[in-house]
C-alpha cells in the first residue's frame, strides 16, 4: 500500500493525468470497484473514494478489478502482447473457467501464459481467472443472491469446491508465500448465512459475514499489517468460535471466550472492549458508550471504531444503536442487525 504522504501527492497527478507517474502507481476507487492507472481518461473519484498501490497485483489482492478505459493489466507499453490478449479475453468473459483447449484457440501456450503472468503480476493466469470469478460471485452474494447461485456462476459444482476456492482467493499473496507468519481462514456456516474466520494458533483476528462489503479489502489490510500469509485451514481458535457461535445461536451461549487480537488504535481496542462489557439483550447508544469510556463528545469516533471493527457477533457492535433508538449501519446489513439484536433479547430473558 502507498505510504499516506505519498497519497495525496499521487491524487494530483491522478487530477492531472501526469504520465511522470505511470507504472509508479495504480488507484482503486472504492465507489466503482475498479483499479486505473494514472493518466485514465475517466472522470476523476473523489479522494476519500480513492485506495493507492504501488503494483497492479497489489490492487488485484484488493479486490478491484482492472477499468475498461485505460486498461491497466494491458497496457501496451508494459505487457506483452500474450498477456494483452488474455486479459482482454478474461474481461470478455469472467465467469469462464478456462482449459487447455481454450489457450490453443488462441493459439497461446498455457505454460507460456502461466509464466509471463507470474513474471507481470506475480500470480499466475489462472489465479488470476479464478481470483475475477470469485469477485462476481461475491458481488452477487452481496446484492442478495443465495450462496447457491453464486457458487453456480462462479463454475463451481460444490459447495465444498466453492468455499475451498474461496479461501484460495483469500490465500496468501505471493510475496508472503515465504513468510513464516502464517494465518488460516475457514469458512463457517450459520443460521444468518457464511461467515469467514481467520486466526493463528493463538488468537481469532477476523470473523465477519463473507458478505459484507469490502470484506476483500479487509482480509488484504489484515495481511499487510501482520505480514502475514493466509491459507485455508483450521487453528485451535477457529474450532472454539466455531463451537461457541453454535452454542449462541441455540441461545445457549452469553459470553465469547474465544482469545482474539485487536488490530487497531488504542482508542479503538477500548471501544472494542467495551463493546464486550454491553450485556446480552441490551442496547447503548453511541453518545451512552462514548461517555462511558470517558469521551463524552467523541461520539462520532466511537462510531467509526465501531464500523472498523472486525469480529462481528463477539465484539458486539450490533449492540449499538442511535439516540433515538433507530438501527443506524450495520456492516452486516440492517436485517442481520435486527435479528441479533432480537436473538439476544429471548437470551436475555431466559
Amino acid at each position: 500500500m502507498i505510504k499516506t504522504e505519498h497519497k495525496q501527492e499521487y491524487y494530483q497527478a491522478l487530477i492531472d493525468k501526469n504520465t511522470d507517474y505511470e507504472g509508479l502507481f495504480y488507484v482503486g476507487v472504492k465507489t466503482t470497484g475498479v483499479f486505473c492507472r494514472p493518466t485514465c481518461p475517466a472522470r476523476k473519484p473523489k479522494f476519500e473514494n480513492c485506495e493507492f498501490y504501488e503494483t497492479a497485483k497489489q490492487a488485484l489482492l484488493a479486490s478491484f478489478r482492472p477499468c475498461k478505459r485505460c486498461r491497466p493489466l494491458s497496457h501496451p507499453n508494459q505487457v506483452s502482447e500474450v498477456v494483452q490478449m488474455l486479459v482482454e479475453a478474461i474481461e470478455e468473459q469472467p465467469e469462464k473457467r478456462w482449459k487447455d483447449m481454450d489457450f490453443r484457440q488462441l493459439s497461446i501456450d498455457a505454460s507460456t501464459a502461466r509464466r509471463q503472468f507470474k513474471k507481470r503480476f506475480g500470480m499466475t493466469f489462472v489465479e488470476y481467472a479464478r481470483a475475477r470469478r470469485m469477485g462476481i460471485a461475491m458481488k452477487q452474494i452481496r446484492a442478495g443472491e443465495n450462496v447457491i447461485e453464486a457458487q453456480l456462476t462462479a463454475g463451481y459444482e460444490s459447495s465444498s469446491g466453492f468455499r475451498d476456492a474461496f479461501s484460495r482467493i483469500m490465500g496468501s499473496a505471493p510475496s508472503l508465500m515465504g513468510s513464516s507468519n502464517i494465518l488460516k481462514a475457514s469458512w463457517l456456516d450459520t443460521p444468518l448465512g457464511p461467515m469467514v474466520a481467520i486466526a493463528d494458533d493463538e488468537a481469532l483476528y477476523l470473523l465477519e459475514f463473507v458478505d459484507r462489503r469490502g470484506l476483500e479489502r479487509e482480509v488484504e489490510r489484515l495481511r499487510q499489517r501482520t505480514k502475514s500469509a493466509i491459507i485455508p485451514g483450521y487453528t485451535q481458535p477457529i474450532h472454539s468460535i466455531e463451537h461457541e457461535l453454535n452454542q449462541y445461536f441455540d441461545g445457549k451461549l452469553t459470553h465469547f471466550l474465544t482469545p482474539v487480537c485487536y488490530l487497531g488504535s488504542p482508542f479503538q481496542q477500548k471501544v472494542w472492549e467495551q463493546l464486550r462489557q454491553i450485556p446480552i439483550g441490551e442496547t447503548r447508544s453511541y453518545l451512552e458508550l462514548a461517555t462511558t469510556i470517558g469521551r463524552p463528545t467523541a461520539f462520532r469516533a466511537v462510531a467509526q471504531a465501531n464500523g472498523a471493527n472486525q469480529l462481528a457477533i463477539m465484539v458486539p457492535c450490533h449492540r449499538v444503536i442511535n439516540s433515538n433508538g433507530d438501527l443506524a449501519g450495520y456492516g452486516g446489513g440492517i436485517a442481520r442487525k435486527q435479528w441479533l439484536i432480537n436473538h439476544e433479547k429471548q437470551i436475555g430473558n431466559k
